[in-house]
């Protein structure tokens, strides 16, 4: 039976904390210590919090919150409304999304976590511009992004996911199929650890994760976008480009362009990749 957390409970849950114990040193993107400096895409509490309306992100108070999960089924009772929220906004099936944040996360207690509230390990790449530590994975020192709050985090995975060409074919798949989302994560280039899919497979029939799924699909909440089959490729900016030509080329609004490349301006740079997606 699925343990659910009132919408009113969760977000007065995700809104407080214990607040920060330990000082932190913050990196923000534009020092030369990363590759990449052209204008391109930022994440932002701000614009985390106007995303879709379906429920309010957290005021950003500008101070790092910590959230203290004591074991997995915790994690998941924290965070599992959360995921079936942003499964109705992005189409990204919950089971997958809770899944993908146990096994990153050390559900929510790994040493990155605790010091980034980076709950899926993504890497800084190219055009971040929001806030990054440095943490050991493949390689030493390396760049991952930074979030002052969890919620964001999980925003910023569906973003990820679905702005980003290489992961389009997935939106193909029905929202509940976790199986063919999980070896479509490793397919796409996701995870370089040959078991992953069986890693998220294992998590999601141990805790029953699926039971997320079903109950966001029995009850008819799956979005628009659940039922839209989309174009997904990138557009690199050339001399003379404007934000406004771009839209109209591809016949996609404005906004659209600055809420998939995180935009807060219509400022584009020569060079820069900016994500295009439209329905067919």
């Amino acid at each position: 039976m699925i343990r659910r957390i009132g919408y009113v409970l969760i977000v007065a849950l995700l809104l407080s904390s214990c607040g920060a114990k330990k000082k932190r040193t913050t990196h923000r993107r534009g020092a030369p210590v990363i590759s990449g400096s052209d204008k391109t895409s930022t994440n932002t509490p701000k614009e985390a919090k106007e995303e879709t309306g379906l429920y309010p992100m957290p005021e950003d108070t500008g101070r790092f919150e910590r959230f203290p999960i004591t074991d997995t089924q915790h994690y998941i009772e924290t965070f599992a409304e959360v995921a079936q929220y942003e499964m109705r906004a992005y189409g990204i099936p919950a089971s997958i999304t809770l899944a993908q944040g146990i096994l990153e996360s050390g559900s929510g207690r790994g040493e990155l976590t605790l010091k980034t509230n980076n709950h899926f390990g993504i890497k800084c790449h190219t055009g971040w511009q929001g806030e990054f530590d440095f943490h050991d994975d493949d390689a030493k020192g390396e760049c991952f992004r930074k979030y002052n709050h969890p919620m964001y985090s999980f925003r910023d995975h569906s973003i990820f996911l679905s702005t980003r060409s290489r992961y389009a074919f997935l939106f193909n798949y029905k929202r509940d199929d976790y199986k063919k989302w999980a070896h479509g994560l490793r397919q796409a280039g996701y995870a370089t650890d040959r078991k992953y899919p069986q890693k998220l497979i294992a998590l999601i029939e141990r805790y029953d994760l699926h039971e997320y799924d079903e109950a966001v699909v029995e009850n008819g909440l799956s979005m628009v976008r659940d039922t839209k089959q989309y174009e997904v490729f990138t557009h690199e900016v050339k001399k003379g480009d404007t934000l406004y030509g771009i839209s109209r080329r591809y016949d996609i609004s404005v906004d659209e362009l600055r809420r998939l490349n995180n935009l807060n301006d219509n400022i584009i740079s020569i060079g820069q990749i900016l994500n295009i997606r439209r329905a067919q």
